[in-house]
């Protein structure tokens, strides 16, 4: 009787999804908030318009530029680490031996089953230190592409968030019809937002869709109104 494969579905890019949320919810929330404030002082939508795009210039640079130096943070972080790890290889042979048992008893391996496993990894001098690394300290290889990736992912992120809650402002002359229609507009996208990231992330798309639109909506509504009591 034939049989279906079994294919795994795990979704993998958690990383590139977490730049596009860290991006987009700022991008949809910091614009809005300052186009907000300025509607009610600025004489016409162009000053908002104006004010709205440097903004996002800026922000979109500096949010960049953070993600750019996280990921070089963590890579730094890797190296030093795996360096580490072979000077106590070397050094002190036996207590990382002590660790690698250690590791493995922590998954219920019997005491009689340990050594074959550990003196097998503890053969080869990289492949034991890559062994403590993933399992004793939890860290993965980063990907040598990963800042640049990162820093690109969460400013394009930022400024597609940005020019939503903008867009009624380039469109509409009237600013308190341009901020009513802002509103609307960053709250849908708030929901589609949230409901894309939950379907992307296991979590419920409704569900998701919901907190992040009553997350990023409180955020907005707070960023607005210090915007308009500044303003």
């Amino acid at each position: 009787m034939p049989t279906t494969p079994h294919v795994e579905e795990h979704f993998t890019a958690s990383d590139t999804i977490r730049d596009i949320v860290i991006g987009m919810s700022d991008g949809l929330t910091v614009p809005f908030a300052l186009a907000a404030g300025l509607s009610s002082a600025a004489a016409s939508t162009q000053i908002v318009v104006t004010a709205g795009l440097a903004e996002i210039a800026a922000g979109s640079i500096a949010m960049g530029l953070g993600g750019y130096l996280a990921a070089r943070t963590d890579a730094e972080h890797y190296k030093s680490e795996r360096k580490r790890e072979f000077t106590e290889v070397e050094v002190v042979p036996e207590v990382e031996v002590e660790e690698v048992r250690d590791v493995f008893r922590g998954y219920g391996v019997e005491e009689e089953k340990l050594e074959p496993v550990v003196k097998a990894i503890c053969a080869e001098p990289t492949r034991w230190v890559d062994f403590m690394m993933r399992f004793e300290l939890g860290l993965e290889p980063p990907d040598p592409g990963r800042a640049l990736h990162s820093a690109l992912t969460i400013a394009l992120s930022y400024i597609v968030g940005g020019l939503i809650p903008l867009a009624s402002y380039m469109l509409i002359n009237d600013s308190q019809i341009a901020l009513f229609t802002s509103v609307a507009t960053t709250l849908l996208a708030l929901a589609v937002f949230g409901y894309i990231k939950g379907h992307f992330t296991g979590l419920r798309p409704l569900k998701g869709a919901l907190q992040t639109t009553l997350i990023g909506g409180l955020a907005a509504a707070v960023a607005f109104a210090i915007a308009r009591l500044i303003s």
